[in-house]
Order: C-alpha cells, then structure tokens, then sequence
C-alpha cells in the first residue's frame, strides 16, 4: 500500500519548475522580456537607462488607475468610468488649489474624497440594486465626464502651486533621474500585492471574484467588501489624478479620454482573469510594463499611433483568448 501511494504523491507535487512555469505571470513576464530584447535590436535609443526612466513616467498614472481595476476585475467586476473619475478629481484639484479657495493639502484631500465618492456610489449600485457593473460604470463615465467640462467651463486650468506638482520632480539614480511619483506607484503596486497575497482581505477578494453566493455562505460580508473594494479604487483614481497634475503641470479637462480602456488592457495583458477569482497586481505591473514598452518602442522606430492603437488592440485579444483556452483546460 505504501509502495503504490508514495510515487502517486510525488507526480501530483508539482515542482518548482513547474510552478513557475504555470504561474499566471510567467507568461506576460516573457512577453515583456522578448518585447524588451526585439526593440533593443530595433533601435539604438530603446536600450538605455533614460527611456526606461521615461518609460515609467509614462506609465505610472494608467499604473495606478490599473491598481483599483485590478481589485473590481478581480471581483468579477469591471469599471469604465476611472479615467474620467480621474479627470474630473484633477480639474477639482487644481481649481480649487489654483484659485486660491484652499491650500493645496487641503485641494488634494478634497479630490480623494470625491474620487473615493464616486468610487462609493458605483459599489452601491452594484451591490444594493443590484446593476451590472458594466452598465453602472459606463453610466458613471458619463457622470464623471459631464461634470468635468462644467466645472472646469472646458478651460485648462493652470498656475499650479508648487506642492501639486512635487511628485512629478526628480532626482539622480546613477546616469538616471527618477521622478518621486514613479516611487509612489511601485510603492502601491507593492502595498496592494502584499494585501491581495498575505492578508484575510486579499483572499475575500479571490473568495468573492470565484463565487459571490460561496463567499458569502462561507460568512464573508459579500456587499460591505464589494462597496468597499470600490471605494477603494476610487481613491486610487484621486491618487492617478495627482500624479497626472504632476507630469503635466496642469488640470486638463481633456484627459482620461482613454487611460479607462489603457488600464483595462494592461490588467487582461497582466494575467488577470476578466471573469475574476483569478490574477495579480503583480501582473498588472508587468502588464502597465508591456503597453509602455510597446508604445515607447513602436514611437522610436517611427511607427504612426494609429498602428500602435492597432497593436495594441491584437495584444489584448491574444491575451483574453490565452485566458479562455487555459481557463478550458483547467476544467
């Protein structure tokens, strides 16, 4: 009996070989890495310490937004509304610090809240009506869009205190300069990695995003963590609205127009499931990664936005149809 039993035992222990090889992000992890060695062969420029500084700049606002997506997709959920939620949290910053009304901690906290509001009332339409978060989020895009353009009276808003824009200064890495708001995204990429990986919280939210009706049997608060992880990501979105005034020195009330479907992309390119309970921040970093190295590489060599749109588009059907044929096969 224990001669049969013992090699049964060592063939369903899967090894650290393969392990890794099935992780979830072992495979946006070498689509980054191939991507990286294809543009360092294509181009002088791409292969230097500078543009990789410029190329998390470039991501660090759809990296954050892509942090508070990754919490609602993860729960089965989705929200399309959080670059316009953005954009409308930037305009209330910046005017309301720019006009002089209150001091810029103050103008900042003040745009936290209303992100965090909007974040609130999505949660409560998806969880107490119940609506589709699809419908609700689109509806909220509008919301958040609209108010934007009046509030701002579709001017730029500039003259910008100083602190507004501190995250977006820099200082010396070696032969690179790094600006602090890239700091703070890999600091939240990191703080809600350890949540989602080593906290009660972070397995209610798998718990939920596998089955809402078993979580809740298994005595989980479905709707107080639902509203919650909602609220959550609308902060989120308060703090991508920061880090955009700091790059850019302004508040414009154009923006946000895509980073919605930007930081939805960079979630499906990261591993995670669009059907939740399955998935990681760590691979919507890398995900983020892979859309700033292919826009950055594809601008180097020339190539025009509406193609790098194009492939931008193919990547994100590969990526969900990789998801489908592997969520298949582990039936």
């Amino acid at each position: 009996m224990t001669a049969t039993t013992a090699p049964y035992a060592e063939l369903k222990t899967p090894t650290t070989a393969r392990r890794l090889l099935t992780a979830p992000t072992t495979g946006p992890l070498a689509a980054l890495l191939l991507a990286c060695v294809f543009f360092s062969l294509s181009t002088d420029q791409f292969l230097t310490g500078g543009n990789f500084s410029l190329i998390v700049q470039q991501v660090m606002v759809v990296g954050t937004l892509a942090i508070g997506q990754t919490l609602i997709i993860l729960t089965a959920g989705i929200d399309l509304s959080c670059g316009a939620v953005m954009a409308f949290g930037s305009i209330v910053i910046a005017k309301m610090a720019a006009e002089g009304t209150l001091p810029p901690l103050l103008a900042i906290t003040l745009g936290l809240v209303v992100c965090g509001g909007f974040g609130l009332l999505n949660g409560l339409l998806v969880q107490k009506i119940p609506l589709p978060p699809f419908i609700v989020t689109l509806g909220m895009l509008n919301v958040a869009f609209a108010l934007t353009h009046i509030y701002s009276e579709e001017q730029t808003v500039t003259s910008l205190p100083g602190p507004l824009t501190a995250l977006g200064e820099t200082f010396p890495l070696g032969r690179t300069d790094i600006t602090y708001g890239s700091l703070v995204t890999i600091g939240l990429f990191l703080l809600l990695a350890y949540a989602l990986s080593s906290t009660g919280w972070g397995r209610h939210v798998y718990a939920l995003g596998n089955s809402q009706e078993a979580a809740r049997l298994n005595g989980i608060r479905t709707s107080r963590l639902t509203i919650g992880i909602y609220t959550v990501a609308g902060v989120l979105y308060g703090l991508a609205a920061l880090l955009l005034i700091s790059r850019t020195g302004v508040g414009d009330p154009q923006a946000g127009q895509t980073e919605n479907l930007d930081s939805i992309t960079a979630v499906v390119l990261g591993g995670t499931s669009l059907f939740g309970g399955r998935g990681s921040v760590l691979g919507t970093f890398i995900g983020v990664l892979i859309v700033g190295v292919f826009r950055n590489g594809l601008q180097l060599m020339g190539v025009a936005s509406i193609y790098q749109t194009l492939i931008t588009g193919i990547l994100v059907i590969l990526a969900v149809t990789v998801d489908q044929m592997s969520r298949r096969k582990a039936r």
